[in-house]
């Protein structure tokens, strides 16, 4: 099955010039929102508490934001946890020396919270130190650091260095303009959506990786043909496969988005993002970056050895 035929004949390459600006604006106010705005961490970063409450029947999540709102709460974050009929509190330290409460403090904070709702039977409490935020948050930025470093020289011994910066810049330009989004509109940004950002350049990766492979086949099969036309010519013979993937996967994520509820909300919109971007800046980011950086036939042709037939 297939949307598009291997002779299409599509000039992605010719449109290079204003996807270069294009991605240079987004980069810039995803940029600028982070500079301004920052990231509205999430309990997992920040450290707090979160209480697991169970109803005997499906409350009202806003009734419950206005009740702890009025208990003195203006932050809490309230949302459904398993099933319809259990609600997941978290509570973030009103002050940064608030976090390092005691065992007294964080039992009369508890009270509180069950004074204000009445109904409420609480199931069970976590709670996250600021340490331990802060160590998450090094860990996640570590994370990624990684996964473009080991890229980046997986792709260097496998195609060529260009290749290897084109998909580097390609990866470190899908997150920026999703934690922009985060940051420009509010978006809590938690341990689930780091791993979102993570399955992202994982997912942008491979796009990338079955045009390059594809790049390097047709630097073989046409030899006359320049890097400009060997990329159009690839990017048109994987061009079916890859709206079929993309479509997919997003029709699967954006069931999520609209029947996971609160929980999986910073997950599937991360990958929302990505899977769009990411198609994106696998052809004229990755691509045309490569294009830019000089890539000629002779980067990825072999050329044989002179044989010594001397005796």
């Amino acid at each position: 099955m297939e949307f598009f035929k291997h002779n299409t004949t599509i000039n992605f390459m010719a449109q290079r010039k204003w996807a270069a600006v294009l991605s240079i604006i987004l980069c810039s106010i995803s940029l600028l929102s982070l500079a301004y705005y920052g990231l509205n961490w999430g309990l997992d970063f920040t450290g707090g508490t979160q209480i697991q409450l169970s109803y005997q029947q499906a409350p009202d999540l806003n009734q419950i934001h206005e009740s702890l709102e009025k208990a003195g709460f203006p932050d809490a974050v309230v949302i459904s946890f398993g099933t319809s009929k259990d609600v997941l509190v978290s509570l973030v330290p009103k002050e940064k020396n608030s976090a390092m409460m005691d065992e007294a403090a964080r039992t009369q904070m508890v009270n509180q919270v069950l004074t204000a709702l009445p109904g409420a039977k609480m199931t069970g409490i976590d709670y996250i130190g600021p340490t331990v935020g802060q160590e998450m948050a090094s860990k996640g930025l570590m994370a990624i650091v990684i996964a473009l470093l080991g890229t980046m020289i997986y792709i260097a011994f496998r195609f060529d260095m260009r290749f290897a910066i084109g998909s580097t810049v390609a990866l470190i330009h899908d997150p920026i303009i999703i934690v922009g989004v985060f940051s420009f509109w509010g978006i809590e940004f938690n341990l689930i959506s780091l791993a979102a950002v993570l399955t992202v350049i994982g997912y942008s990766l491979n796009d990338t990786i079955v045009i390059f492979d594809r790049v390097r086949e047709n630097f073989r099969k046409f030899r006359k043909a320049d890097a400009v036309e060997v990329m159009n010519q690839s990017i048109n013979q994987t061009l079916s496969r890859t709206i079929m993937t993309s479509v997919l996967t997003l029709m699967v994520v954006l069931a999520l988005f609209f029947l996971g509820g609160s929980l999986l909300y910073g997950f599937a919109l991360a990958l929302i993002i990505g899977i769009v971007v990411g198609t994106y800046s696998s052809i004229y980011v990755a691509g045309s970056l490569t294009i830019v950086l000089g890539l000629t036939r002779q980067h990825l042709i072999v050329v044989p050895k002179e044989a010594d037939e001397r005796p």
